[in-house]
């Protein structure tokens, strides 16, 4: 039998998190930044070592592919997929992590770091409370961890290993995937669908498990351009057009309870994301939110209304919108195939993983895969708190990831 290459998922987790993969969202390259290409690497080498017979690495973008090829040659069996991105957040630095791994939580506050007096307080990550008496990892409090979305690589190293390593065990094609910059929203720039193989495939890229997500925000991104006057300011009376105050106008003009501050579950909003200007010119970035594609929709009328009703004010061509949509709701193109979500609920039924459904604030390569032709949900992996200093990955959750991993190959080899 064909030995492990890591002594537990804890060990392969903490190698993957001690490479700085923090993508870049200003570059003009793919990937972003060179170390997810060492981690790409080293997951490549690594599938060829367990002795995946089919791995491939694109040679200009780095993503990998590889593909366990079906040991059922007597029965036509789905190829099913399971693709995880190597990128962290930029929200935060990835660079030298101090993971560690805290046993039996004892359910309060989590000292992170005592001299930089960093808590993770319980009072305001109550969710936390849940893992009381589980094992889990954290950091120093001065990065980010990388569960997100190290844990959803970690599972699916595991789940390939395993079936390595039981050959015996029946299954259809299991094709592999790991992308970079997912968190610049370029994570399927260069994905080769075709060259991947699977029918379906699940994004491994939730938080808690049983986190099983058929349905996303429609998203669009808007660069929102004022053209100011700029004269002295003594002399400024009926003369200056002050590009930032122009700006601050329009942005009130937008309904203000309408924002990710005030909104949760299915309600949609206008985020103003980032802000830069002078009285000459003004510049802001918002992103757009809803799960409705009439109401979608809808807000992008309103956001251009605003636009004009600035334009009408102070003269055309003052405010200027670029608009574009990012990606849609996946549950367009998963209706279609109930059985990638049915198979995926069968899978936790049996290892008695309570199916968590709920729409995804946000969005996922799974979003944009689902409408280039690869119906995609997302599972939940055990991590929680991204992108921050306070995030956390729960030890027994990922391991339960990689059994539903493995749950779900077997209920496709069923069929």
């Amino acid at each position: 039998m064909k030995e492990r290459q890591y002594a537990s998922p804890t060990e392969r987790f903490l190698k993957y998190v001690s490479v700085d993969t923090q993508s870049d969202p200003h570059a003009e390259v793919y990937p972003s930044t060179e170390g997810q290409r060492e981690l790409l690497s080293l997951l490549r080498d690594e599938l060829i070592k367990m002795g995946v017979p089919d791995v491939r690495q694109d040679e200009k973008y780095a993503c990998v592919y590889a593909v366990i090829p079906s040991n059922m040659p007597e029965k036509t069996v789905t190829s099913i997929g399971f693709i995880a991105h190597t990128d962290t957040s930029d929200a935060i630095s990835g660079k030298n992590v101090r993971a560690r791994v805290i046993e039996n939580f004892d359910g309060d506050d989590i000292v992170l770091n005592k001299e930089k007096n960093i808590v993770t307080r319980m009072s305001e990550f109550p969710e936390m409370k849940r893992l009381k008496g589980k094992n889990i990892i954290v950091t120093d409090g001065t990065t980010l961890l990388g569960a997100d979305d190290k844990s959803g690589v970690t599972a699916i190293m595991e789940m390939a290993e395993y079936f390595c390593i039981h050959s015996e065990e029946k299954h259809g094609n299991i094709c592999i995937a790991f992308t970079a910059d997912e968190e610049t929203g370029r994570g399927t720039d260069h994905f080769d669908i075709q060259g991947f193989g699977a029918h379906f495939a699940y994004t491994v890229d939730g938080d808690m498990l049983g986190d099983l997500a058929g349905e996303n925000f429609n998203a669009a991104g808007a660069v929102v351009t004022v053209n100011g006057c700029s004269v002295h300011p003594g002399d400024a009376y009926g003369k200056m057009k002050n590009a930032s105050g122009i700006l601050q106008e329009f942005d009130r003009l937008l309904p203000q309870k309408e924002r990710p501050e005030y909104t949760r579950g299915r309600e949609g909003f206008y985020h103003l994301c980032e802000i830069r200007g002078s009285v000459e010119e003004a510049v802001a970035e918002y992103i757009i939110r809803d799960h409705d594609d009439d109401t979608f929709e809808e807000r992008k009328r309103v956001f251009q209304a605003a636009a004009d009703e600035i334009n009408k004010k102070y003269g055309e061509g003052t405010l200027i919108v670029n608009m574009e949509d990012s990606y849609y709701n996946m549950k367009r193109r998963l209706d279609p195939h109930p059985e990638v979500m049915d198979n995926a609920r069968k899978a936790m039924e049996k290892l008695g993983i309570e199916a968590i459904e709920k729409p995804i604030r946000g969005g996922t390569d799974g979003a944009r895969l689902s409408f280039l032709g690869l119906p995609c949900p997302n599972l939940g992996t055990g991590g929680g708190n991204f992108h921050g200093r306070h995030e956390f990955l729960c030890i027994d959750e990922m391991e339960q990831t990689i059994e539903l991993l493995k749950q779900i190959v077997r209920e496709y080899a069923s069929e």
